[in-house]
């Protein structure tokens, strides 16, 4: 990169020039498809089944705390550094090994004879889920294009939606099947035929070469691959995240977050020195000045914020406040999980007509969804309702969780220029792990303060307040932006 790369903004990559797109391209995102489905499976049937792990392994609240921390932990340090490395050695290779090491990890997971080897098992599925999550985002921004891309973003969401929405009721299932000792290890043992799949069809589906050439204009791959970046990115990273998904540190684990600030400005300054000095950057910090980008990436950090603890709350308030199983739990979220399917879908359709409106509208039924959640948790308190018209309310939602991620992706990376399409999608999904953790953390936590002498009911409702409130902020940001104009333009 030249000396006056600050002075210029990203621009679309020769990839995107309109040529005669990849034939492949539908077989391509059929495998990255099978692979988000089994990593995501694999994260939400843990929600319902902690319990049964804790029984089962006769593990303490410190070392079931870290079967969620060191999975959280590795994904979000990875994903930047892993989205850059599959810019340079090849998408294909780091796909599939962050694949074969979900799965192998998976199978540590499931035969884990104590909570040490499980914890384990779990860092190192997180660092498998953060390998090759960027790898398909840099994949679908490089095979498809236009509209096309938003189609192949809704069919992601749509795989998310029903993942994450099957997910709770298969752990349901198998706990109930299998028995409450054992039948957790099935909800990791799962994933292995899935991802055996995905793996024989990358080797015969995804274009050759796999890989990219070791040299690139006289550079080594080690010096693209920008090592010093990396590591302060994953410290600055670590340290940010740390605090929120590790109670145990006490008040004292807020210390750290002074120390991820310093960690951040030191990596900004390192990016700014290796860029000038001739070398690419993990990240061009050009980048920030695309709106689109910067915005979508605020956007999605904020909702992920908000959003991602209403289904932990709901859990929590059916199985601990109301006494019900974990597939109750898991059933009660199915109708939000498959209008998120269809909406992710349809979004993905017609972002490039609608572009950053059918966020807003996404948000404001979110919105809409807390309300009337808020109000069937009291009249379930007062007797008068079952709580299965959460069915309803929460299909709002759902409904929102695809009007919101799948337009935003298409509109934050559309932008991108395809040789940093990896790092890019590895910043935006960071935010998302970012503020999925900073949510849990906040929103958990004044729920549980509230909890202390005050009952379920009054818990959940302020958990919903505070993520209803944390919604209106980010509708503000998309509202403003969507009002610019140009940022519902999604380039083709």
């Amino acid at each position: 990169m030249g000396q006056n790369t600050e002075e210029r903004r990203p621009t679309l990559s020769p990839a995107d020039d309109g040529t005669t797109p990849d034939p492949r391209r539908w077989r391509i995102l059929a495998v990255l498809l099978v692979a988000i489905f089994m990593s995501l499976v694999g994260v939400s049937i843990i929600n319902v089944v902690l319990p049964s792990i804790q029984r089962g392994l006769d593990a303490s609240d410190s070392e079931l705390q870290w079967v969620l921390t060191g999975y959280a932990l590795t994904f979000g340090v990875v994903l930047v550094a892993a989205g850059r490395a599959g810019d340079i050695l090849g998408r294909g290779p780091l796909f599939i090994a962050g694949v074969a090491l979900f799965t192998l990890s998976s199978i540590a997971g499931g035969l884990a004879p104590d909570p040490l080897s499980l914890n384990i098992a779990r860092v190192l599925q997180g660092l498998g889920s953060g390998l090759l999550n960027p790898q398909a985002v840099g994949m679908i921004q490089q095979y498809f294009r236009g509209p096309e891309r938003g189609r192949a973003y809704g069919a992601l969401g749509s795989v998310i939606g029903v993942s994450v929405a099957i997910g709770p009721v298969i752990g349901g299932l198998i706990v109930q099947l299998a028995g409450d000792a054992q039948g957790w290890r099935w909800t990791f043992l799962v994933n292995v035929p899935v991802g055996i799949a995905a793996i024989v069809l990358a080797l015969r589906w995804l274009p050759r070469p796999l890989r990219n050439p070791r040299e690139r204009g006289g550079r080594s791959v080690v010096r693209e691959l920008d090592p010093v970046g990396a590591v302060l990115l994953g410290l600055a990273v670590l340290a940010l995240l740390l605090p929120f998904v590790e109670r145990s540190l006490g008040p004292g684990g807020w210390l750290v977050l002074p120390v991820a600030v310093v960690l951040l400005g030191v990596w900004l300054w390192w990016e700014r020195r290796y860029r000038d000095r001739g070398h690419a950057p993990m990240v061009d910090l050009a980048l920030f000045r695309v709106r689109s980008f910067t915005t979508g990436t605020l956007i999605a950090g904020l909702y992920f914020m908000g959003v991602t603890s209403v289904w932990v709350l709901v859990a929590l308030y059916v199985q601990n406040g109301l006494g019900r199983s974990a597939l109750e739990a898991g059933l009660i979220g199915m109708p939000a999980a498959v209008l998120s399917a269809f909406t992710a879908n349809w979004s993905g359709r017609r972002v490039s007509r609608h572009g950053r409106r059918i966020v807003v509208a996404g948000i404001c039924s979110a919105i809409v969804g807390l309300g009337l959640s808020i109000a069937v948790v009291q009249l379930v308190d007062a007797g008068r309702v079952s709580v299965w018209w959460m069915l309803l309310t929460l299909a709002f939602v759902g409904g929102a969780q695809g009007l919101v991620i799948t337009p935003n992706q298409t509109i934050t990376l559309g932008e991108v220029p395809l040789e940093y399409a990896g790092s890019a999608g590895g910043v935006l999904q960071t935010g998302q792990r970012i503020g999925t953790a900073m949510g849990l953390g906040v929103i958990t936590a004044v729920a549980f303060a509230v909890l202390d002498g005050n009952g379920w009911p009054l818990a959940v409702t302020a958990g919903f307040a505070t993520t209803a409130a944390l919604l209106l902020v980010t509708l503000v940001v998309a509202v403003v932006d969507a009002r610019r104009g140009t940022a519902g333009e999604v380039r083709s």
